[in-house]
């Protein structure tokens, strides 16, 4: 099975747990693949697919239970128990990963935090800033395997290097800088490290691309001109007759 799931399926998982979890808060029992599908912007087949793919059934009458589904999605990303991370480099990023609400509900905890600079570092505070030399030693006595890395773009190197170093094989890169572990053979290394960057002035400039991609779109279909003029006017209208009937 775990052949098979490919980082599309994690992600989606991911989202469909999200779903699942609100649905039961709202006395759910059971879902069919177009709710989830709707939810997270697929298809029914694609849900269907991804749930034949980590072995939970349903059928087209009941749909899915929710509680099963739910119990099958959190063993297959190993969300049975907290999963603990550390956050490297607790400058305003830093701070603000450590201090976001979202890890608790997703299951993920912070349990600690990494830098040089003698301001921040701060032992006793409920999320304790530590010195990045206790990086490796804390790392391997908490069995951390993953990382959140917030330096600035000249640091992100040699910093990298000491995440890796201390036996962390999962890094969520915050910097510019592509990272890669170059000091062993992928093939053979025990501790393979994977990186995922997260690169905000790329992500934006892909939004604005989209953004005037779409409006081009628009623009050049006489078709979707019109329907958006017509929408637009009965906004308008709708404000209109809104406000005088008051």
């Amino acid at each position: 099975m775990e052949t098979s799931i490919n980082r599309g399926i994690v992600l989606r998982l991911a989202k469909y747990l999200r779903v699942l979890h609100k649905l039961k808060g709202l006395g759910f029992v059971r879902v069919f693949s177009n709710n989830l599908g709707d939810a997270i912007g697929v298809t029914p087949a694609v849900v269907r697919k991804d749930f034949s793919t980590i072995r939970v059934s349903g059928n087209k009458r009941g749909g899915y239970n929710i509680d099963q589904v739910i119990d099958q999605v959190e063993t297959v990303l190993g969300k049975q128990t907290a999963q603990q991370i550390v956050v490297v480099g607790c400058g305003k990023i830093g701070q603000a990963l450590i201090n976001h609400d979202d890890f608790v509900r997703e299951g993920i905890q912070v349990v600690a935090g990494f830098d040089v600079n003698p301001a921040i570092i701060n032992p006793s505070a409920t999320v304790p800033i530590l010195h990045v030399d206790e990086l490796g030693a804390f790392a391997r006595a908490n069995d951390v395997q993953v990382a959140v890395l917030a330096v600035p773009e000249q640091a992100a190197t040699q910093v990298f290097e000491r995440i890796t170093a201390a036996g962390i094989a999962g890094v969520l890169n915050f910097s510019t800088v592509d990272l890669k572990c170059t000091k062993c053979d992928f093939q053979s290394c025990s501790n393979r490290c994977v990186v995922q960057t997260v690169n905000l002035g790329l992500e934006i400039e892909n939004l604005f691309y989209l953004v005037r991609l779409q409006r081009d779109e628009v623009l050049e279909d006489p078709r979707a001109t019109a329907s958006a003029e017509r929408e637009l006017a009965a906004h308008v209208s709708g404000h209109v007759n809104g406000h005088f009937n008051d």
